[in-house]
């Protein structure tokens, strides 16, 4: 079991600093992004920023104000 929970700490880890990156491209851009061009700007992985995303809609870190773009909840 702590094996599991081990890997599931790093993973949320590894996740925590996608979710800088990504809030960090975010302001710099200054207008909302589509994941495409987040995956540009921060170099990630299409499919990392996918998932990064979606956790980041779900605790509501960041919002639509336009349909496919996002862009921090707080600025």
């Amino acid at each position: 079991m702590s094996i599991i929970r081990k890997k599931y700490h790093s993973e949320e880890v590894i996740q925590t600093a996608e979710k800088e990156q990504i809030l960090d491209a975010m302001k710099k851009a200054g207008e909302p992004l589509n994941a495409g061009k987040i995956a540009e700007l921060t170099g990630l992985d299409r499919k990392v920023v996918d998932k990064a995303m979606a956790a980041m809609k779900k605790d509501g870190s960041i919002v639509s104000p336009v349909r496919c773009k996002w862009e921090p909840a707080e600025k």
